[in-house]
């Protein structure tokens, strides 16, 4: 595959992994099984320039600690991309901001959780049609996901199909059209990465009133989400050899 998978990084990770010389694009990278140099990253919010999409095969978009409500501009011109990239058919991945991102673009409601924040190992539920979804079909209908996110996904656009959620969170997962889906959770994210982001976070996750140390005691590795990573780069792939056989 010649076109590239486009990594849009709406952030980066916190201090601690930062530090160890670690963020979102390794971790998705990682996790693909595939060559870095199959991607190529863009850091959206730090204003790079997003690459033709004549160039691209595909797009992960990365979570981030800005919120889709602060209605940073360059939210605007990646809306605008990922419209783009949608009416194309290029498959589409947004991860936690990334989901939320997707969401707003398509005229859903993005805002803080009623509930408030999420963090942690916590189990989700498959709704009736991922069984016939192309990235979700094939998976139990109940797994573990790794999640930390305070916004959500409060209304979907109007044509999104939901494909999962728990108790917490009613928009764990939804598609747009064919090839374009949003995830709250992280797929790209280990036992370890979660562990990180509790610690680091303790001090503001206790005040919220929330237990640290049961928190970090349920966190494990989740293998079925992690495979939805993989599972979406053999749809970008599939979709790039059907776009040449059609040129």
């Amino acid at each position: 595959m010649s076109k590239k998978i486009l990594i849009m990084k709406t952030g980066t990770t916190i201090l601690s992994l930062l530090a160890a010389g670690e963020d979102f694009e390794h971790w998705f990278i990682r996790g693909s099984g595939q060559d870095a140099k199959l991607f190529i990253c863009c850091a959206i919010d730090q204003h790079q320039a997003l690459p033709d999409l004549d160039e691209i095969a595909g797009i992960i978009i990365t979570g981030s600690a800005a919120y889709v409500t602060d209605l940073a501009p360059w939210n605007f011109t990646a809306a605008d991309y990922l419209q783009a990239a949608q009416a194309r058919q290029l498959p589409i991945l947004g991860v936690c901001y990334g989901h939320q991102l997707l969401a707003w673009a398509f005229a859903g409601e993005v805002g803080f959780h009623p509930m408030g924040r999420e963090i942690g190992t916590f189990g989700i539920t498959l709704t009736a049609a991922s069984a016939s979804d192309p990235l979700f079909q094939g998976t139990t209908k109940q797994f573990e996901v790794q999640v930390s996110h305070q916004q959500s996904v409060l209304r979907l656009p109007q044509q999104a199909v939901l494909l999962a959620k728990n108790s917490f969170e009613p928009h764990h997962a939804f598609r747009l059209g064919k090839t374009t889906w949003g995830v709250q959770f992280h797929p790209e994210f280990s036992a370890g990465i979660l562990r990180a982001y509790i610690q680091e976070r303790s001090e503001t996750i206790a005040a919220e009133g929330l237990d640290v140390e049961q928190l970090l005691s349920r966190v494990e590795e989740t293998p079925q989400s992690a495979e939805l990573l993989k599972r979406f780069i053999e749809i970008v792939q599939d979709s790039a050899v059907l776009a040449k056989q059609l040129a």
